[in-house]
């Protein structure tokens, strides 16, 4: 999680002058995005508890299955929406200090915190470090590792258009197809094999390959927000998204009518379909989610501190197999398979909270594990 996934969003970025069509947040503190990003953080939890804890099959399972399709776009995509900053003016001075700052935010964190799961959960440190280091997703902690790629290419590309005076919202929805296009080649196996050469997968490109595209479509959304939100406010938007989300999850779940590549067609439509309904649920009902409800305090909170949970939340995942194969006895049974890992990914999250807090009495900690 980068530091705007680590603090309280605050009034975001006011329209840009020099951008035509730019519309920036409103005024008003978002709240509800808080607590999205507390909600999504939950959903990354209950995943790993149930295949990490209850040594779980999500591509057996209901409700974790179907939340796998937008957790993490959704986290994508809400980094992407916060990395914006339409008043930014990009220097090279400002380039430069902008990657040290994600470096520093996004990798000594990490590699701490990396370096102690493999030593204090494994039990040959210096195997599991070379499979961490081999592996795409490297121990659990890819996000971090991905999310720096994201950034980098960001703010590169931000500085380039800044210092040729390019303008306007086609540059980056020309870099969003891009992304999509790379993604899609991740579908294809018989044409496209690029991902998985070593490096790929070694550097945890190949996930930033699969991601990108939603941080790209936050940026976006969050550059023209205003006129964003007034579609989705039209009496005919959610209705068409609903239904799409409905029939594409139908298609990748059950129908199964496409075949081969052409099957990542109906899932990247469900994903952005759910990605939206998801926003556009805590948007409207964004008066649930203020601090004054228990709900939204409790959402907030764990939103303002997900790179704190991200990190920690490892060591604290209890292994009880038995419960996974309750679960599987149980048949395909979608309100428990949702109460069971929430339950326990809410007393998991508590205890990275507590461990946050503690670690977080030294400035030191404070600032150079969760960069703040």
């Amino acid at each position: 999680m980068s530091q705007e996934m680590n603090t309280s969003s605050q009034i975001l970025s006011a329209p840009n002058p020099g951008g035509v069509g730019q519309v920036g947040v409103a005024s008003s503190r978002m709240q509800w995005l808080d607590a999205l990003r507390g909600f999504t953080m939950l959903l990354v939890v209950m995943y790993h508890v149930f295949t990490m804890g209850f040594n779980g099959n999500v591509q057996k399972g209901t409700s974790l299955t179907f939340m796998m399709l937008f957790r993490m776009p959704t986290f994508f995509f809400i980094s992407g929406f916060l990395a914006y900053k339409a008043s930014a003016v990009w220097t090279g001075d400002y380039l430069a200090s902008m990657l040290w700052k994600k470096f520093k935010v996004q990798m000594i964190p990490t590699i701490v915190f990396l370096l102690a799961n493999l030593l204090l959960l494994y039990p040959d440190f210096w195997k599991a470090f070379e499979w961490a280091m081999r592996s795409p997703v490297k121990g659990g902690y890819w996000f971090c590792w991905s999310l720096l790629h994201m950034f980098i290419i960001y703010y590169i590309i931000a500085y380039i258009l800044e210092r040729f005076r390019i303008k306007g919202a086609w540059p980056w929805i020309v870099v969003w197809l891009i992304s999509v296009c790379i993604y899609a080649t991740l579908y294809m196996p018989s044409w496209f094999s690029w991902h998985k050469a070593p490096f790929w997968q070694y550097s945890s490109l190949v996930r930033t390959a699969e991601y990108f595209q939603f941080f790209v479509a936050g940026i976006l959304v969050h550059r023209y927000w205003n006129r964003i939100t007034t579609l989705m406010d039209t009496a005919w938007f959610y209705p068409i998204v609903l239904f799409l989300a409905f029939i594409c999850c139908a298609e990748n779940f059950h129908l199964h009518h496409f075949r081969l590549q052409w099957a990542n067609l109906p899932r990247t439509i469900a994903i952005y379909s759910l990605v939206f309904i998801v926003v556009m649920f805590f948007r409207y009902y964004e008066h649930w989610f203020t601090r004054d409800r228990w709900v939204g305090a409790s959402l907030q909170y764990i939103g303002t501190r997900t790179l704190d949970v991200y990190l920690l939340h490892y060591f604290f995942i209890p292994t009880l197999p038995m419960v996974g194969a309750w679960l599987k006895t149980a048949g395909r049974n979608f309100v428990l398979e949702t109460i069971i890992p929430l339950a326990m990914a809410i007393v998991v999250v508590a205890f990275s909270l507590l461990a946050s807090n503690i670690i977080r009495v030294s400035p030191f900690y404070k600032k150079w594990f969760f960069g703040r």
